[in-house]
């Protein structure tokens, strides 16, 4: 086997560049796979870090039909009582132009209650955030993020300031951190966001009644605790029909996503599987080629006592040889390449790293190519009878 291995090499490293040439459709085809993978991976972990920083303690309600018996704010705090259920506070939301002094832009405005801050975990800057008071008198008050206060007043220190949202004057009474982390940050929603009381959307916008179709709710305990309260309530209100609302939180969202990246991964996969079989073809040809160059060789090693066993092996042992070479090569341009990217996209808190379980598929992959794709040339080595080789070219 030593000695086999070593001929492989000598013969491989005889024709360094139709070698290379050989190996450069394995190479390709074990760098697509393990780069697209990995980047795969890594974007979806940090998709899912993002999601995770949000909370697993919140739940989403969207209501889809009232059957006539509508969600008020009065039934929300009603509710709050409840054993096992924390904050809830309602979301509506409409795009609104906003204008400040000689400064316009389009903003995304949220109507809700205190309790959002909370429930969402908003960082607060400066000022406070919404009161009951601003729900109950309908006030023209606003908490804005850091990005608004830049893009609209021109600096952050802006509490006092008015904003005119659609021709309607509101005092800016909080500013909030930007939160890179957010579900608005993960799914490339508008970073320039307003927050005003619920009943105060209400008058801005004719999309926004007092009847609730969304709200966030809190766990006072645990998520299923609180899931099986919210879904009781509902269940009660609309007539049993579990059609007329959902009721999700984060970790559906995660296996949602878990399940969208592994179809994705299982599809890029396959691709790179294809590329990796063409290459396998490549080799099977340079074999043969190989095979008909060295036939007085064959010849003369089974004139003297050479079995089919070792022809056999040592042709298979060369394709075998020059698969792992091309999947060394790949390998490393693939860490090479990830790093590369790695650095490039920095600034957007994404990492790349190889996938070392991938680099073991992609491993046995070639191994297993070097085998089924070398074993004709190798078979047909193997039983050339020594008369026929050795009079081959003579």
């Amino acid at each position: 086997m030593i000695q086999s291995f070593k001929m492989a090499v000598k013969s491989i490293a005889g024709n360094k560049f139709r070698a290379f040439l050989t190996m450069l459709g394995i190479i390709i085809g074990v760098m697509a796979l393990v780069i697209l993978v990995s980047l795969v991976s890594g974007a979806t972990g940090s998709v899912t870090d993002s999601i995770s920083s949000l909370g697993s303690d919140m739940l989403t309600v969207s209501i889809s039909d009232d059957k006539g018996n509508p969600i008020t704010l009065q039934t929300l705090e009603e509710w709050m009582d409840e054993a096992g259920i924390g904050l809830i506070a309602p979301s509506a939301e409409t795009s609104a132009t906003a204008r400040y002094e000689g400064t316009s832009g389009s903003v995304t405005v949220y109507g809700t209650t205190p309790a959002y801050e909370s429930v969402n975990g908003l960082s607060l800057l400066l000022g406070r955030f919404l009161k009951f008071a601003d729900v109950d008198n309908h006030t023209n008050v606003a908490v804005i993020n850091e990005t608004a206060a830049t893009e609209l007043i021109g600096y952050t220190d802006c509490i006092g300031e008015e904003i005119s949202l659609n021709g309607v004057k509101f005092t800016v009474v909080g500013l909030l951190e930007d939160d890179e982390e957010s579900l608005t940050a993960v799914f490339g929603r508008g970073s320039v966001v307003a927050y005003i009381p619920y009943t105060s959307l209400m008058r801005l916008s004719s999309n926004v009644s007092s009847q609730i179709t969304s709200f966030y709710v809190s766990a006072e305990t645990d998520m299923d605790t609180a899931k099986n309260a919210v879904t009781e309530l509902l269940m009660e209100r609309f007539d049993q029909d579990d059609d007329a609302f959902s009721v999700s939180s984060q970790d559906a969202l995660e296996d949602a996503m878990g399940s969208v990246t592994s179809v994705l991964t299982i599809l890029l996969g396959g691709i790179a599987g294809i590329s990796l079989i063409v290459g396998g073809i490549g080799i099977m040809n340079i074999m043969l080629v190989t095979v008909t160059e060295r036939t007085r060789e064959i010849g003369i090693r089974k004139a003297i006592g050479a079995g089919r066993g070792v022809i056999l092996q040592q042709f298979l042992l060369e394709s075998v040889v020059l698969c792992m070479f091309g999947c060394m090569i790949g390998v490393f341009l693939s860490w090479v390449v990830l790093r590369v990217v790695s650095v490039v996209v920095s600034s957007l808190s994404m990492s790349f790293s190889l996938e070392w379980n991938v680099v073991l598929i992609a491993v046995g992959f070639c191994f297993l190519i070097g085998i089924v794709f070398g074993l004709y040339p190798a078979n047909k080595a193997a039983k050339m009878a020594p008369i026929d080789a050795l009079h081959y070219g003579g």
